[in-house]
């Protein structure tokens, strides 16, 4: 069975508890949980992790680098500086989907650029819990040989 790691950033564990007009108002734990019921519709195996310290999601972007096929990530406010993450990310070669609840597009200046993004497979921003379920759909679709970013 392919296994995906889903990594979520810095101030995910929050969700749920967070701005509702930016975040929505289902906790991670929520949405972890349709994550796994939409990875067994497909015959996927989820691993799931977040962590508030950039150095844990670069240790499990390299423990998981063998044994997983792709990552989807949301590296929340990492996204926008962590050249560290993203090398991690490109080292392994994966293919990778980047995913905010939010749109970062139309917020703060500095939430506005990824530095995940140029390495991104595919990007999905602004369109709630949800995203996370369009990126899975995304990656799976690509390891299967469907169509992707190029």
């Amino acid at each position: 069975m392919e296994r995906i790691l889903v990594l979520n950033g810095p101030n995910l564990n929050l969700l749920g508890e967070r701005d509702s007009t930016h975040y929505g108002t289902k906790t991670l734990a929520e949405i972890n949980e349709e994550l796994d019921g939409k990875a067994s519709e497909l015959g996927v195996e989820l691993v799931l992790y977040q962590s508030n310290h950039e150095g844990d999601l670069i240790d499990k972007i390299h423990s998981e680098r063998k044994r997983c096929r792709g990552i989807i990530i949301n590296a929340g406010a990492l996204t926008h500086y962590s050249y560290a993450i993203r090398d991690a990310l490109e080292a392994i070669a994966l293919p990778v989907i980047e995913v905010h609840v939010s749109d970062i597009t139309r917020r703060e200046e500095w939430r506005r650029e990824s530095v995940i993004s140029p390495i991104a497979r595919g990007v999905v921003i602004g369109k709630g819990w949800i995203g996370y379920i369009e990126a899975l759909e995304e990656l799976v679709s690509y390891l299967r040989g469907g169509a992707g970013k190029d």
